[in-house]
């Protein structure tokens, strides 16, 4: 059973970083396509930054640039830099692998 738990949200001034962590429990993330969503208030969920299970990686338009997908697959964990944030980053922030979704974590970006 794949259980997924975020950490590293929290409040920043606009311009500033967080890192957010993924760990996986029973699962590989070299073997499954994984990646980042975030979900803003009124707003639909977002993909933002996805890795195949190849390396290959993948951001959507309104973060490329400023935020990194990494995978560290000896501790079963996947992270997400964010640089450079903006107030329109503010929003929950869950990472998934294949079709499981953790529960994800607050990041509030101030202006």
């Amino acid at each position: 059973h794949v259980h997924l738990v975020e950490s590293g949200g929290g409040l920043v001034q606009a311009g500033g970083s967080l890192r957010l962590s993924c760990v996986g429990s029973e699962i590989d993330f070299r073997l499954k396509s994984v990646g980042w969503y975030r979900q803003a208030p009124g707003n639909q969920l977002e993909l933002i930054a996805t890795v195949a299970s190849g390396g290959a990686k993948d951001y959507a338009d309104s973060v490329n640039g400023r935020f990194t997908i990494s995978r560290d697959s000896a501790k079963r964990t996947l992270f997400l830099q964010m640089n450079s944030l903006k107030s329109e980053d503010t929003a929950v922030y869950s990472c998934f692998v294949d079709t499981v979704r953790g529960q994800g974590t607050q990041v509030t970006v101030s202006s």
